[in-house]
């Protein structure tokens, strides 16, 4: 796409009239999801899935290579449990406390990393989401390496209890619905074409009066706020805040579901969200063998499909043949 075409306003009309009737599938699949499924693997999906459009957002969309995502993810859970038992807020309140944290957080290390480009800015995300590892892993309202444990779910907005998988499961397809209404809000405002703009041509960007590095930190910081709403949310259906969730490991999870899902698609990573948490619940039995089958299955994907599995889809949709090189972004 040329950087003219990332400009145009009208540039997103086909597509965001074809994401609606995504987003109705998407609504009646959770309608439904609860009661073919086991809603807390349902649940567990929605967080990741949100997780990774997140993530998403930043590279798909912005060009963006992160590899510390985990570091918000899991601060935003850390800070959700925590309020939730130690502060007794209710369950909207801890989410939303823990949200901020992450947007904060994300403000301040996109602030530092967005200064270098290319697999400096990558190394430099990897290195502050290594520092927050060894924050929670020492200090002490973390719990540790036995992390927060037993987190009450508690009551929403006062009166509703969430004890129940089901009425939780609620309050979590609406939390993720409407990030992914707001992530596809993002991706088809103006901002979201200028952000398509300079991460297809930077230089011109910057001839055309746009301050980049401006825009660039608000989209880090938007995914930042975004992972951390996946995060605290998480915390709550757990029940459980641990530092598997702001491992390196877990910023290299989010890339994969991203990529074998369909880099720079709207709702690619939510496919990917759910083939790589499939794999790892339903093939746990295999042991260590679960990290050498999902390797496998993303080498064919690499491989098969350039765009993702979702690309693959949205060119049959368009009825357009492959291109050569895929999708680099």
């Amino acid at each position: 796409m040329s950087l003219d075409a990332a400009l145009s306003p009208s540039a997103a009309a086909p597509a965001a009239s074809r994401d609606w009737k995504i987003f109705l599938l998407i609504f009646a699949i959770l309608c439904v999801a609860p009661f073919v499924a086991y809603p807390v693997f349902v649940m567990k999906v929605l967080c990741f899935g949100l997780f990774a459009c997140a993530f998403n957002l930043l590279l798909g969309y912005g060009g963006l290579l992160s590899f510390g995502h985990a570091a918000y993810f899991g601060t935003a859970r850390y800070v959700c449990a925590y309020a939730a038992k130690s502060w007794h807020l209710t369950p909207e309140l801890a989410i939303l406390l823990g949200t901020l944290a992450a947007g904060a957080l994300g403000l301040v290390f996109g602030a530092l990393a967005i200064r270098r480009q290319g697999i400096y800015f990558a190394m430099i995300t990897l290195a502050l989401a290594q520092m927050v590892y060894f924050v929670s892993l020492q200090v002490p309202f973390t719990g540790g390496e036995d992390g927060i444990q037993s987190v009450p779910r508690g009551r929403l907005f006062g009166f509703i209890d969430l004890s129940s998988d089901r009425a939780l499961y609620v309050l979590v397809a609406v939390i993720f619905l409407a990030g992914l209404f707001a992530i596809n809000r993002i991706i088809h405002s103006p901002f979201g074409q200028v952000m398509k703009a300079i991460r297809e041509n930077e230089p011109r960007a910057v001839s055309l009066g746009y301050r980049t590095e401006r825009f660039k930190l608000i989209l880090f910081t938007l995914s930042a706020t975004l992972a951390g709403l996946a995060g605290a949310t998480k915390a709550l259906v757990f029940q459980l805040a641990s530092l598997t969730d702001v491992h390196w490991a877990m910023s290299g999870e989010v890339v994969l579901m991203t990529l074998v899902g369909g880099l720079g698609t709207v709702f690619g990573p939510i496919i990917g969200a759910l083939l790589v948490e499939t794999m790892e619940t339903y093939l746990a039995s295999l042991g260590g063998w679960v990290t050498i089958v999902e390797g496998v299955i993303f080498v064919i994907c690499v491989l098969l499909f350039r765009d993702g599995i979702a690309g693959v889809f949205d060119r049959l949709w368009k009825r357009q043949p492959p291109r050569a090189g895929g999708n680099s972004r």
